[in-house]
């Protein structure tokens, strides 16, 4: 162990200065990712299509290539899916991320190279560690294991050489063979697929161990940790790990969970950082504690545009690179990628809050969404999900909206609709459970979530007393055809007045 901590801490050195120099040259380690992706890339066929090899300059790049949606890129990654190559990226694809759907399908399936692994999932993960070891020189966090709570794979069925999962599950599979040393569970139960039983073996094997960090997404860590109180009858984590000292997250907002994690690691030195990876790529970094936001990393071989939201339902959006963006202008991303994404939108809104370095905050998503437990709620998805009990239950709607139920000590999250009936159905709870299936059916993160209640339970829908969305809307002034009712909302804000007023009408 003392021969890893050494290395690690060696590595550590060396990456901060190579960070230190994209922070002072952000436009110039940017254009170099640019053209080495073009480079690698021009004899694709989607670098054929668009004649990478001839292309000069990030203008003509942007000019010649059209933005991608997943829809767009779907029929090429289709035929990946399906054992072909060399379509979007050069080397072969074998993995394949899988995440909540389209406004068109349940789940996308986002192709995974190797180059992304090492050069951008892993070397964030690395990364996470050197800038805390920076911040906190007399971390002991090397002394002990780090528990990533990761999801499963499986193997993907249209093609036994093609596999498909979590991403944080294709992480496990591939880790090197020294990283299973300061990491715990074993890689044989972090791909568990059954969740209960997971639960279980990762207590069994971590609760002797010295676990002094924890990665994972908050809501389904604060699952773990509430069940290993449980299972060993301590009154708080720190008579489990007395010294655990960072919990790394991201997926989701912290702010709802930050209270619950004080009070299950009741400890003044205890460390967070935040995260900004997905299945397309590890994005930002909190570098500085006393800040929250994160460090945009501009070397993992993704090349960032930035679309300014009143620009994205243009023709052709204007997308700025790194260098022309703004402070507290709010910008969606587009990305292009060492796995083929290229022009790729991934749907995430963010605000610049610094400059050399770039500094940013998520913002949001291009539409709106219910994201607090991971379960990424679209529009879409509401929608094709109202139509099903709606149909099934002979009801007519007048307006909604939904907004979440965060979890408590003891309780787990939820949903909560507030829906204004044109015609209600016999029952409130028969429409509730029909809408709750429903939307399982259409996304597979929420799906994932409502499993057996682990994280998320059955939505609650209340009925909303006549005119209550128009009373709403006059009070505030927006009675007229621009102004809508916030379908979905990842905050209570909207949904905690309108049921005020609901009580006083």
């Amino acid at each position: 162990m003392q021969i890893i901590n050494s290395i690690v801490t060696w590595l550590n050195f060396k990456r901060v200065y190579q960070i230190d120099l994209f922070k002072k040259f952000p436009f110039d380690a940017q254009q170099e990712v640019l053209f080495k992706l073009i480079d690698m890339a021009k004899k694709t066929e989607f670098g054929k299509k668009y004649h990478f090899h001839s292309i000069r300059s990030i203008k003509e790049y942007q000019e010649r290539v059209p933005l991608q949606t997943y829809d767009s890129l779907k029929p090429y990654i289709e035929r990946l899916m399906h054992g072909e190559q060399n379509i979007l990226w050069p080397s072969d694809i074998r993995w394949f991320a899988k995440s909540s759907g389209t406004t068109s399908d349940k789940s996308k399936f986002i192709p995974v190279s190797s180059e992304a692994l090492e050069d951008c999932h892993f070397r964030g993960g690395k990364d996470v560690l050197a800038l805390y070891a920076l911040n906190y020189p007399e971390t002991e966090i090397f002394k002990g294991k780090g528990l990533t709570l990761g999801g499963s794979h499986q193997i993907n069925k249209i093609n036994n050489e093609s596999f498909y999962g979590d991403l944080s599950a294709i992480l496990i599979e591939n880790l090197p063979f020294w990283a299973h040393f300061i990491k715990t569970p074993s890689q044989e139960i972090a791909l568990m697929s059954e969740w209960e039983e997971k639960l279980e073996k990762i207590t069994e094997a971590t609760i002797q161990e010295n676990v002094t960090s924890i990665a994972g997404v908050p809501s389904w860590t604060l699952v773990l940790l509430k069940y290993i109180l449980e299972k060993t009858g301590a009154k708080n984590i720190l008579e489990v790990w007395p010294n655990l000292e960072l919990f790394t997250h991201g997926g989701v907002s912290f702010q709802p969970y930050r209270e619950q994690f004080k009070k299950l690691i009741p400890k003044d030195n205890m460390n967070y950082m935040e995260t900004y990876n997905a299945s397309e790529g590890f994005f930002a970094v909190q570098d500085y504690p006393l800040r929250d936001d994160m460090l945009l990393m501009l070397d993992y071989g993704i090349f960032f545009e930035f679309i300014p939201i009143e620009e994205l339902e243009k023709e052709n959006p204007r997308a700025f690179h790194i260098d022309d963006v703004e402070l507290n202008k709010n910008y969606a991303i587009v990305i292009s990628t060492n796995a083929g994404l290229w022009r790729y939108m991934i749907g995430d809104t963010v605000i610049f809050t610094s400059k050399y370095p770039h500094k940013i905050k998520i913002s949001g998503r291009t539409k709106h969404f219910i994201n607090v437990f991971g379960e990424e709620v679209i529009i879409d998805n509401a929608e094709s999900a109202l139509k099903i009990a709606c149909e099934k239950t002979g009801a007519l709607l007048k307006d909604y909206t939904a907004a979440p139920i965060f979890m408590g000590t003891d309780t787990k999250g939820a949903h909560q609709w507030l829906i204004e009936f044109e015609q209600e159905p016999e029952s409130i709870d028969q429409f509730a459970r029909i809408l709750d299936e429903s939307l399982q059916q259409v996304n597979s993160d929420y799906e994932a979530k409502r499993y057996k209640s682990i994280t998320l339970d059955q939505l609650e829908v209340i009925k909303a007393k006549p005119n209550l969305f128009y009373q709403w809307l006059k009070e505030k002034g927006k009675i007229g055809g621009q102004n809508k009712v916030p379908r979905l909302s990842n905050s209570r804000q909207y949904i905690d007045e309108l049921l005020e007023l609901n009580n006083k009408l």
